[in-house]
């Protein structure tokens, strides 16, 4: 039997964050790290799961880039028989005014002939809630968080339908809270008129998880669906899945534990602090260093292998916006970023070879660098650490189990390092 539904993410913390809420709701999932090229290997990895995340980095790279990664993942899983087809974003709906939000979701609905889809970003367990078509981060609309002064996709537009709008060639509509909460047939009711009035997307309100629920049932005969992980709690029931724990089990966890961290967001820089604040050992990736020409990889794993054995181990970059900024200026944005992804990724594979067999990594760009250095394809997702971030455990090329958790850097309360590795712990 195929796979039930299939889901394409555009980074890899973004994949295990949907994956995460799928098997909450009930599926078995596996996660694979970008478009398998041998189809019977990916089919292997995919195994006996009821749905498979493909995980690409496509959130910002040039547009023609994304589309075409989103098309081939497509493709892969439409011939792994996937019934529905989930196209995951940010919780902070992250793009530009060039998308890619808008130019990867028109192209997936191009490739399944498809008139219509609905975009939703909310996700109430982490505060994020879409009322009128704006999106709210806790208390506070998008434009006033901390996003707005994100690196590479600052979001200053709190109105949905004005954000997508402006990435699509299709109109953009709304579908309301007074419409959500009147449950699943109002919502399939004004999707038919959104349709009528030749409306392509609608961004749909949603403030609680009942919200979701009921955007899931209403939107089960839709061949796409587009939202942030979410969406994801209200789909397996329709495959007739109910949340389980067998769904979540991951082989018992060993080795030395490390954490390694590349994200700038307001959330994982409490998260740093609040480690540096338990004296337990940590080292600093300065980025004008690595430019200077240092070996700062080398200094990294020669101070983690110092402190393993007391770890967990702490390697990060993170750092407030305005060092961030000041960063930026002399190096660049495009060129800090990579330098700290490279040299964040030869870390993490000398923490491996080193015996981390626990590993958290912090930032959807950190998370796919580390992955690919690691040689990693597939993901098994296990329990939830925080809501958005669960466990997964790997099989690296060595062959002994790997366990990881990719964080997205807004995501987690500020004890997630230690809440992390404690959840491994033997009962």
């Amino acid at each position: 039997m195929g796979i039930r539904l299939g889901a394409i993410a555009d980074d890899f913390t973004g994949a295990t964050d949907l994956a995460n809420n799928l098997v909450r709701a009930g599926m078995r999932v596996v996660q694979l790290i970008d478009v398998p090229e041998d189809e019977d290997d990916g089919q292997g990895l995919a195994g006996d799961a009821d749905a498979v995340v493909i995980a690409l980095k496509s959130r910002t790279v040039p547009v023609a880039e994304a589309v075409d990664a989103s098309l081939r993942a497509l493709a892969w899983l439409r011939g792994a028989g996937a019934e529905q087809v989930y196209f995951k974003y940010c919780s902070t709906f992250d793009s530009t005014p060039a998308g890619n939000i808008g130019p990867v979701a028109e192209a997936l609905m191009d490739a399944l002939d498809t008139d219509f889809t609905v975009a939703t970003p909310a996700f109430p367990d982490n505060g994020r809630t879409v009322f009128k078509g704006h999106l709210f981060v806790g208390d506070v609309l998008l434009s006033e968080s901390g996003m707005r002064d994100h690196p590479l996709t600052p979001m200053t537009d709190s109105n949905l339908v004005e954000v997508l709008g402006a990435q699509t060639r299709r109109p953009v509509g709304l579908i309301d809270h007074t419409v959500v909460a009147g449950g699943a047939d109002a919502v399939r009711a004004r999707i038919a008129e959104l349709r009528v009035q030749k409306v392509a997307f609608a961004v749909v309100d949603a403030v609680s998880n009942d919200d979701l629920v009921r955007l899931g049932e209403a939107v089960r005969d839709l061949p796409l669906v587009t939202a942030g992980s979410g969406l994801a709690i209200g789909l397996p029931a329709n495959w007739g899945l109910r949340p389980s724990t067998e769904a979540a089990q991951l082989p018992p966890a060993s080795g030395y534990r490390a954490i390694v961290s590349g994200s700038v967001s307001t959330a994982t820089n409490g998260q740093v602090r609040a480690f540096l604040g338990t004296g337990r050992p940590a080292f600093s990736v300065d980025p004008l260093r690595i430019a200077a020409g240092e070996d700062v990889a080398g200094s990294a794993l020669a101070f983690a292998e110092a402190h393993l054995a007391d770890g967990p181990v702490l390697i990060y970059s993170t750092e407030a916006p305005e060092a961030v900024r000041g960063v930026q200026s002399r190096l660049g944005a495009a060129e800090a970023g990579e330098l700290v992804e490279r040299t964040l990724a030869e870390v993490a594979r000398g923490l491996v070879a080193r015996g981390v067999r626990q590993l958290v990594v912090a930032g959807g760009e950190t998370s796919g660098a580390v992955v690919q250095a690691l040689g990693v394809t597939g993901l098994r997702i296990g329990p939830q650490i925080d809501p958005g971030v669960p466990w997964c455990a790997a099989t690296p090329p060595d062959g002994r189990t790997l366990h990881l958790a990719l964080k997205s850097g807004n995501f987690g309360g500020p004890d997630f390092f230690s809440a992390a590795f404690a959840l491994l712990e033997p009962a």
